[in-house]
């Protein structure tokens, strides 16, 4: 498992020596699936909608990231490489692919952002309030970004007890309300604020990142049966269990102030699981973030940058985020990675699958335990970027139907269109 969680093999293809068990890989992958954000999410559907409604955009968005997760994840499996690799040869060419590794990068810088906030939040509730919230934010950033960035060891200790902690406050909260038979709110009594084609892209947006970086942890997986399994299990734990306990709670309190709710119910235990829980989770996405930068600003300048400085750099971004207020925006903050990774997809999905530009290539390649020659790909794909920016205007343009659906469908046919009318393999 520590294989897969430092990204070795990062530049090249994992040998099947290295492939591990489905436990092992579904372990790390059911680790991002159910964290705090997986909890902030269905707190925001369990109070912007009727539970069933909930429900229903949970099932079409978990569709959505199982179908792209899956498509996605076995071209990682088969091929042993990770997104950034893979997307190289699946249309998006060398520096295509840093462009890709940068837009997750700022997605995790958001995410930082949104995860500082309820840190902060956390803190101003249990000092009652008397400190300025800006204040308490910056510190609180400046706090986890060095935590972070020095290495740490107790953050390993964190990240194993965080999970379960959190799990077993989330349990407490549910069952005590279930079972207290308070009538003061009631399943469907919350007036729907969100329509269920908007729930399901931020369903679909809360995971998009994850679904899109599958082959980071799927290239480990033996065959495909771990595959599909990985992938379901924890959609089925994080959509349906976690996200139905969150939305039931929400929806039961009227709130989706997860701070209040936790704290409340759960008390001092409660805010010492959050607390555990964004450490833990700000410190994937502070790690991820800035090495998805380094690796790009490498590429991009040729020279080796800082990782330390880098790192600040982020956190302070992240940082400066929660203190403008990105929580006030978390649903569309939401909505737009529902939109903007989805294309990314879809121009993956129709070049491995359909197209086959370098599937030739690859398989040549693979069985050498190598990566295909860079003159084989070309340097920027084009037809790739444009369908990508295409399909997430089109998603946040139209407004029928399912926005992460229409985006990922409008980039894929567009991009088969370039290719086959415009654009040649190699530019």
């Amino acid at each position: 498992m520590r294989k897969i969680l430092e990204n070795v093999y990062s530049l090249n293809i994992v040998p099947e020596k290295a492939k591990t068990s489905l436990m092992n890989v579904t372990l790390v992958r059911m680790g991002m699936a159910t964290a705090l954000p997986q909890f902030m999410l269905g707190a925001t559907l369990g109070h912007g909608m009727t539970f069933w409604d909930a429900m229903v955009a949970t099932c079409v968005g978990s569709l959505i990231i199982e179908f792209i997760s899956l498509g996605i994840g076995f071209a990682g499996m088969k091929e042993g490489l990770t997104t950034s690799l893979l997307s190289r040869y699946c249309g998006f060419g060398r520096i295509g692919s840093v462009l890709l590794s940068l837009v997750i990068a700022f997605s995790l810088i958001g995410w930082f952002g949104v995860q500082n906030t309820i840190f902060s939040e956390g803190i101003l509730h249990a000092i009652n309030h008397e400190v300025n919230y800006e204040l308490i934010a910056f510190f609180s950033g400046v706090f986890l970004t060095l935590i972070v960035s020095s290495g740490f060891k107790a953050l390993t200790w964190i990240a194993k007890i965080a999970v379960p902690l959190f799990f077993i406050v989330i349990l407490y909260i549910f069952f005590d309300l279930f079972f207290s038979g308070n009538e003061n709110a009631h399943i469907n009594s919350t007036t729907a604020k969100l329509t269920i084609s908007e729930a399901a892209t931020i369903v679909a947006g809360g995971f998009m990142a994850a679904a899109l970086t599958t082959p980071d942890i799927s290239r480990y997986c033996k065959n495909k049966k771990h595959l599909f399994w990985m992938i379901t299990l924890c959609i089925l734990v994080g959509e349906f269990v976690i996200n139905g306990i969150s939305i039931y709670i929400a929806n039961k309190l009227n709130t989706a102030d997860i701070v209040s709710i936790i704290t409340h119910n759960a008390g001092i235990i409660g805010f010492l699981s959050i607390i555990l829980s964004v450490v833990k989770v700000n410190d994937v996405n502070l790690y991820s973030s800035t090495l998805g930068l380094a690796n790009s600003l490498e590429i991009f300048t040729g020279k080796k940058w800082n990782y330390f400085k880098l790192t600040i750099f982020v956190g302070l971004a992240g940082t400066t985020l929660s203190m403008i207020g990105i929580l006030n925006h978390f649903v569309g903050f939401l909505s737009m990675l529902g939109v903007i990774f989805p294309p990314i997809a879809g121009v993956m999905l129709v070049d491995y699958y359909i197209l086959k530009t370098s599937r030739k290539i690859l398989d040549e390649t693979r069985e050498k335990g190598l990566l295909p020659d860079e003159s084989t790909i070309p340097r920027v794909g084009w037809a790739a970027i444009i369908a990508s920016i295409f399909g997430a205007c089109g998603g946040l343009i139209f407004n029928f139907g399912i926005p992460a659906i229409n985006s990922i469908l409008i980039s894929g046919i567009l991009y088969w269109l370039l290719i086959k009318n415009f654009f040649s393999k190699i530019e």
